[in-house]
């Protein structure tokens, strides 16, 4: 592969995410597809995000239970708990659950538009489609993904206490006490929802990018939608990386 080819990717992803800047222009209706697009890819979420998190905290506590103990400091359970979730976990694992349910939705639906020739037709009309097919969807998911990554945690956290107070028999108060104690509303919970949306950003543009792009057949649309994942995936643990490097110091 020539070096400059992934250079010449790049340079279209980004011309594309200021293409698309460019086209969110608030109004009447832009606002109705734009919550068209959170019922389908934020609402329709809910469950996977749900049931994730529910068990991502059950798998936590566990662990963090069993590893404790050897040390004796199960009180510092929901500590660890707490830290792992609103740091790093929480974020990362929605962004990944969001990229499969969601991302791949919005791939799968633009390259369909793209091998039916509906883009071609809203080009002939006058309709930017970018404006009307691309912006919705992007906006979408910056705003929806915060809010599905603090509904995963909060299921983390109620099913972890669940099974740390009813079944491990920890102590309801220093669950609770400690859980508040360590998790900063800003340095923990406020750089959790700027990653979500940071990882919002990039999962919606990547997806929309392979989408948009896609070879106009059926065998394309299903390229794109693997490629959108798969390149979503890696730039969101890649961007948490760096943010994580860069906030937690």
């Amino acid at each position: 592969m020539p070096l400059t080819s992934p250079l010449r990717s790049l340079g279209r992803a980004g011309l594309f995410a200021l293409a698309v800047l460019r086209a969110s222009r608030p109004g009447a209706d832009f606002l109705v597809e734009l919550i068209k697009e959170i019922y389908k890819i934020g609402a329709r979420s809910l469950p996977i995000i749900m049931v994730g998190g529910a068990f991502v905290g059950l798998v936590l506590t566990l662990q963090g239970y069993r590893t404790l103990t050897t040390f004796g400091a199960t009180d510092a359970l929901s500590t660890l708990l707490g830290l792992s979730l609103y740091r790093e976990l929480g974020p990362v694992l929605t962004a990944l659950l969001f990229i499969g349910r969601a991302g791949s939705s919005i791939a799968a639906e633009l390259g369909l538009m793209r091998a039916t020739d509906q883009i071609k037709a809203l080009e002939l009309m006058a309709i930017d489609p970018l404006a009307k097919a691309v912006a919705p969807r992007f906006w979408a998911a910056v705003l929806s993904l915060p809010l599905l990554t603090g509904l995963f945690c909060l299921m983390a956290i109620t099913a972890s206490w669940f099974e740390a107070v009813q079944s491990l028999g920890l102590d309801n108060g220093n669950f609770w006490a400690s859980l508040q104690n360590s998790v900063d509303a800003w340095d923990d919970f406020g750089v959790a929802l700027l990653k979500s949306a940071v990882f919002g950003a990039t999962a919606a543009l990547v997806a929309a990018h392979a989408g948009f792009y896609a070879e106009p057949t059926i065998e394309g649309t299903s390229v794109a939608t693997t490629r959108a994942v798969v390149n979503a995936s890696l730039l969101v643990l890649m961007f948490n990386f760096v943010m994580s490097a860069l906030l937690f110091k």
